[in-house]
Parts: structure tokens; sequence; C-alpha cells
């Protein structure tokens, strides 16, 4: 699923970006007036030829303004569109918990762990790890195909590539295990853990 929302991002963002730059270009193209510089001839009609062109022409605006149902309809798609916009954002921003894990029990109807106590006893193991001061662990992903997003605060004297290594081979894999699952991928962010200088006398 995260996988998806990102490609999907990815192709937003990226036909958003092609429309954006097309447009801007056209517009710097007419206004710098380079097809009369270069002698370009362009089809009849083309937009923005010209340095006094405008990007919407008065008859153009103005064409359904008298109409009854013409500024309802432009303030409902505004609107719609801010919504989808923020719809968007705050997918983006949201964590999405999971809620439950499909465990293999072995009489082929299987059994649900809960996905909190599963990461409550990732992060008790994980804050056990010499070098860890905390840890706060979030399963995501689906509930045959989890994923572990762990942010580790480390002490000033841990060293990051053990601490990971123990976290793979030790939490993460118990965890794995214990549940019954092929792969337990986990996204891993380090922080130091600042503390006050103290003082010598």
């Amino acid at each position: 699923m995260l996988r998806v929302r990102r490609t999907t991002n990815r192709v937003l963002l990226g036909l958003a970006g092609a429309v954006l730059f097309g447009t801007g270009g056209a517009v710097l193209f007419g206004g710098l007036d380079l097809p009369a510089k270069w002698r370009l001839g362009l089809p009849a009609g083309w937009p923005w030829s010209r340095p006094g062109d405008v990007l919407l022409p008065a008859h153009a605006r103005t064409r359904w303004t008298h109409q009854g149902w013409w500024w309802p309809v432009v303030i409902a798609a505004l609107a719609v569109f801010v919504l989808l916009m923020l719809w968007w954002l705050l997918s983006q921003l949201r964590r999405h918990r999971l809620q439950e894990i499909l465990v293999d029990s072995g009489d082929g109807e299987g059994a649900e762990l809960r996905g909190r106590a599963l990461a409550a006893a990732v992060a008790a193991e994980t804050e056990s790890l010499d070098g860890v001061d905390g840890a706060g662990v979030l399963l995501t992903g689906s509930r045959t195909a989890p994923q572990v997003r762990a942010l580790l605060a480390l002490a000033p004297h841990a060293d990051p590539g053990t601490v990971l290594r123990r976290l793979s081979h030790e939490a993460v894999a118990h965890a794995r295990h214990s549940a019954g699952l092929d792969e337990l991928p986990a996204e891993v962010r380090l922080r130091a853990v600042k503390h006050r200088p103290e003082r010598v006398s």
C-alpha cells in the first residue's frame, strides 16, 4: 500500500509539474516575442503568441458570467478541488496504524494478532538494547504483509551500526518468528539524545 501511494504521488506530481512547466514555457515563449524573432510560423489560433496576449482574454472570462448557473458551478468546483487537496495532504501526513495481523495457526483458519501488542513488544525489546534511550514502534502495511516503522533515540555512546544490527537480528527477528511471518521489513529512523554538559569541579 505504501509503495502504491508513493508511485501515485510521483505520477501525479510529475503530471502537475509537466502541465505547469509547459504552460509557463508557452507563456514565456509568447511574452518574449520569440515566434517573431525566430520567424516561426505558428498554427492559427495559437495562444500567447505575442507579448500583449493574456492568459485568459476578456471574452473567455466573461463568456458565461451572465448565466445563473455559472457562479454556483465555479464555487462548487473550487470547493471540491480544495477538499480533494486537503484530503491528499492529510493522507500524506497520516500514519496508517495496522490494527491486526493475520497469523497462520496451522489449522487452516488462522488467528489474529493485535498490531499494537506486537509493536509494544518490539519497542520494549528495542529499548532494552545497549545504547537505546527510547523507541517508538508503529506497524503499517497490510494484515498479511506488515511493516515496522521505528524511531530510536540513541545515547551518546551508542554505535548506530551495532544498534541497527541488533534490532534486525533480535527485536525484529523475534517479532517475525512469533507472528509466523516469512519477512518483516523495517524502516528505522535514528536521532541522538542531547544531554546537558556536566560541570566538573
